[in-house]
C-alpha cells in the first residue's frame, strides 16, 4: 500500500503553528520583584517629577523593565537609560503579562487581530526584543517634556508588543495603566509622591488664599487639555 504524502503546504503550516506556540507558550519564568535592587520584571514603573509633580501629582516618569528586571527609561534626548532611572526609585509599578502579546516570527504567525498593521509597525519574537527596538528608535528622537518624553516611549514598547491586542497605546493610556493599574513600592514611596504637593497646597493657601488653589486647578487642567488634543485631535503633535 503506496503512503500518501502530505502537501508541502501543510506541513510548512504545522511548522509555523509549532513555533507560533514554542514562542507563545514556552516563556521563561521570571524573577521575583525586588524593589531595594530596582528590579521588576516586565513591569512599568512611575516616579514622581521635581517641580510638576509638585503642582500635579498624578504627572510623573514612565519606565518600562526588561524580563531581567532592569529599568529602561527615556530622559534625554537621543538616549535611553539603562538601569538608571531618573528622578529616584521607582514609587509605584505595574507588572505586565506576556501571554498578552503578540511575538509573531513571520505574518502568518500573528495572534492578534492586527496583523498587517503589527508588522508594518514593527513586531518582535520577545518582549526583550521590542524594548531593543523601541530603544534604537528613540535614539534618533529628541526629548521634550510636552511632545515626546517617557510616556512616549513606553507607548512604543507597547505598541511593539501589541499589549492586549491594542496597537493605539500613547501616552494618556500609558499614564492611565499606572494611575489606575499600579502598586506602591513602599508607604514611603506615597508620602515622597504626595508630601511635596501637600506643601506647596498649604503654603499656597497661607500666603496667596483660595486664588492659589483656582490657579492649581487651571495648570492642571491646561496639561490634560494639552496631551488630550495632541493625542486625539493633532495626531501629529506627540510621538507614540
Amino acid at each position: 500500500m503506496s503512503r500518501v504524502r502530505p502537501p508541502v503546504m501543510d506541513i510548512k503550516t504545522a511548522c509555523d503553528v509549532e513555533s507560533v506556540s514554542r514562542i507563545q507558550h514556552d516563556l521563561w519564568p521570571l524573577d521575583e520583584i525586588d524593589s531595594k535592587k530596582a528590579k521588576f520584571p516586565c513591569c512599568l514603573v512611575w516616579t514622581p517629577l521635581p517641580v510638576v509633580s509638585w503642582l500635579a501629582p498624578f504627572i510623573g516618569r514612565v519606565g518600562i523593565c526588561r524580563e531581567d528586571g532592569a529599568i529602561l527609561d527615556f530622559s534625554v534626548s537621543n538616549f535611553v537609560n539603562v538601569e538608571d532611572f531618573a528622578f529616584g526609585a521607582a514609587a509605584r509599578y505595574v507588572q505586565l503579562d506576556r501571554k498578552k502579546c503578540c511575538f509573531p516570527p513571520n505574518l502568518a504567525g500573528h495572534t492578534c487581530k492586527l496583523g498587517y498593521q503589527h508588522s508594518e509597525y514593527g513586531t518582535a519574537v520577545t518582549w526583550d526584543d521590542a524594548l531593543q527596538s523601541s530603544m534604537h528608535h528613540f535614539e534618533h528622537k529628541s526629548y521634550n517634556l510636552f511632545t515626546c518624553n517617557s510616556h512616549s516611549f513606553v507607548a512604543n514598547c507597547l505598541n511593539r508588543l501589541c499589549y492586549g491586542g491594542l496597537m493605539d497605546w500613547n501616552m494618556l493610556t500609558v499614564a492611565a495603566l499606572i494611575l489606575f493599574n499600579g502598586h506602591w513600592v513602599d508607604s514611603m514611596s506615597i508620602i515622597r509622591s504626595f508630601f511635596p504637593f501637600t506643601v506647596v497646597v498649604c503654603l499656597g493657601l497661607f500666603l496667596v488664599g483660595w486664588p492659589f488653589l483656582v490657579g492649581l486647578f487651571s495648570f492642571s487642567l491646561l496639561l490634560m487639555g494639552w496631551f488630550l488634543l495632541g493625542t486625539y485631535c493633532v495626531k501629529t503633535l506627540l510621538e507614540s
